[in-house]
């Protein structure tokens, strides 16, 4: 029979096949595993050109990366090249070889360097290669000194990750946002950076968040850092040097030993311009201005049609949002006129007493919910006719924060005089007392309340504020409201104490979460002594210091061109570290000398 008189039985064949063996030759119950799990990475095996090459040509240039297996580009953004240039070097994958290109010529007589960390991973898998940095020069030579260092948030402390640190040889105020830097490098997890092959020269030093990738600062939208004094190198690298190694980024132990040659903290600058980017009508009598930069400066402001007095105004702290309120209990038009005389900035960058009218319009939604409730009075919920006000009595922050009454609008009518305030001891015996109001300087709506007396534990303490004692700008009384509260006497709570030296400045001192991220309490204090924080949790807290040198009350950012750091933070540490651990029952009690903390 013709071999090709056979091929129409083929497919039946291979259909009829497993009939004739027995089922019992395979495993029907576990499907097969495939094999362990490659979990190694790729492997460099070629480097055209190699590592240290000089005279390599400007025009042209390519660079090529050979592995052991198929790669592909995870990050093409950590194909980075120092220094940097116009256009991004152009990564492509050719079989198990990285190609890597320029869209515009090398310039001549440079050390070049580029880092594949973090850029190549391998095809199956995704096991990320450790990294690689290789050095060229257009010129004779290979520069050879280098410089390492830690980028970190101002605030926080936190190290920075993916921030870029450039080098000026440049050391005009203008270069940074003007020009490409001569050396670069980026950080890693760890907010370390080492570059390396560079100039024996003076240099200008700067870190920023490089939002928009261009290697320049772009003071509008992103964060920065600067070194105070001019640096120069003074270490030569070598292949041996343990700050230029490669590490696995969770080996905590490895990644801390590296050694920092300077810290560089990273802050946002105030805007540079002035002018009003939002405003908004919230409601009938109220509305609100946001300015581009904080410390705005008002000469005169009112609404037409309406005398000066009834306008109610509120800055926050940063000066740069504005509340307001009219005091007038009349039908407010749809569409207020504001009248405003303050410092704007004008075309040629400079502050100018400016006149400005602000037209603030009645949303639509707040029109309908205002005519739905004048038309609907029987619908009509308790808030809409009341001075609404919250409350709160922390017992915890009782002592240091006191009784907290928040009103939602600025009050026209106030008798504080008419607060009722007792105590229960604990055979109770209830006693009337005093107390004394404090109204908060950066916020006309909030007050502290706080008996003349000091809290004593295991007393009960009653705060009455009666109804209709209080009237706001909407023309509504207040309810009648009652707060208790007694400290904590649970016997697992802790405190923790900081008995201060050395203090030559005003100080703030914050409590914050294990995150770092959130104020819990603040102490400010301008004198030796004691600082306490009762009533705490089991758990783990820090301490944030902060040098208010202007003594505002404020952690006030940096400036530029001014020369001017953020002002001093300081963490409190035990054994270098952060995170202070609080367990139940526990009296914990530090000195510290804030001159040599802030030394």
């Amino acid at each position: 029979m013709k071999l090709k008189n056979l091929f129409p039985l083929i497919p039946a064949a291979i259909f009829l096949l497993p009939l004739f063996f027995p089922m019992g030759c395979a495993n029907t119950t576990t499907p097969p595993t495939g094999g362990p799990k490659d979990t190694i990475p790729p492997l460099m095996t070629k480097v055209n050109p190699l590592p240290g090459t000089a005279n390599v040509p400007t025009h042209g240039t390519k660079l090529v990366f050979t592995f052991n297996e198929y790669v592909k580009i995870k990050d093409a953004s950590s194909i980075f090249l120092s220094p940097p240039m116009e256009k991004k070097p152009k990564g492509a994958i050719k079989g198990k070889s990285l190609v890597v290109t320029f869209e515009e010529d090398l310039e001549p007589n440079t050390t070049y360097t580029l880092d594949l960390t973090g850029a190549i991973v391998d095809n199956n898998e995704g096991n990320p290669y450790p990294g690689f940095t290789l050095v060229f020069s257009t010129g004779e030579q290979i520069d050879s000194m280098c410089v390492t260092g830690l980028v970190q948030d101002c605030n926080s402390l936190k190290p920075l990750k993916g921030a870029t640190v450039l080098l000026y040889k440049d050391q005009a105020d203008s270069a940074v946002f003007l020009q490409r830097p001569v050396a670069a490098a980026k950080t890693d997890d760890w907010g370390y950076f080492s570059i390396r092959n560079i100039q024996d020269t003076v240099y200008r030093v700067y870190a920023i968040k490089d939002e928009n990738n261009n290697n320049k600062y772009d003071p509008e939208s992103e964060r920065i850092a600067f070194l105070d004094s001019l640096f120069r190198p003074d270490i030569v690298y070598n292949d041996s040097l343990y700050e230029f190694k490669k590490f696995d980024m969770k080996d905590t132990a490895l990644c801390m030993a590296r050694k920092t040659q300077f810290e560089l903290n990273v802050f946002r600058e105030k805007p540079s311009k002035q002018y009003i980017v939002k405003k908004e009508r919230v409601g009938e009598r109220t509305a609100y201005l946001t300015f581009m930069a904080p410390g705005a400066h008002i000469y005169d402001m009112r609404i037409k049609g309406l005398p000066r007095e009834k306008l109610l105004r509120q800055f926050n702290p940063q000066l740069d949002s504005l509340e307001l309120w009219v005091n007038d209990q009349r039908k407010m038009p749809d569409t207020l006129k504001l009248d405003l005389v303050y410092d704007k900035t004008d075309t040629t960058g400079r502050l100018k007493r400016t006149k400005e009218t602000v037209k603030l319009f009645l949303s639509k939604e707040a029109r309908a919910e205002l005519m739905k409730k004048q038309k609907d009075t029987r619908n009509r919920k308790h808030e809409d006719t009341t001075a609404v006000m919250k409350t709160e009595a922390d017992a915890t922050l009782i002592e240091q924060y006191g009784f907290q009454v928040t009103f939602d609008f600025p009050l026209i009518e106030e008798h504080w005089d008419e607060l009722e305030f007792k105590s229960v001891n604990p055979r109770q015996q209830e006693s009337k007392g005093s107390v004394r109001v404090v109204r908060d300087s950066t916020n006309l709506r909030h007050y502290s309340i706080f008996p003349t007396e000091p809290f004593q534990v295991g007393y009960d303490y009653y705060l009455k504020i009666p109804h209709r004692r209080f009237r706001d700008v909407n023309g509504f009384y207040n309810d009648s409201t009652l707060l208790k509260t007694t400290l904590p006497n649970d016997e697992k709570l802790s405190s923790i104490t900081l008995n201060l030296s050395g203090v030559r400045n005003r100080y703030i001192i914050d409590l914050l979460n294990e995150q770092r991220n959130k104020v819990l309490r603040t102490k400010i204090t301008e004198k030796d002594g004691e600082v306490l924080f009762p009533y705490l949790k089991a758990g783990n807290y820090c301490i944030r210091m902060t040098e208010d040198v202007n003594r505002n009350n404020l952690v006030d950012t940096g400036n530029l061109l001014e020369h001017r750091q953020p002002e001093k933070v300081r963490f409190f540490k035990l054994k270098d570290k952060f995170l202070i651990e609080v367990l139940e029952k526990a009296e914990m009690v530090w000195d510290v000398n804030m001159e040599e903390l802030f030394r």
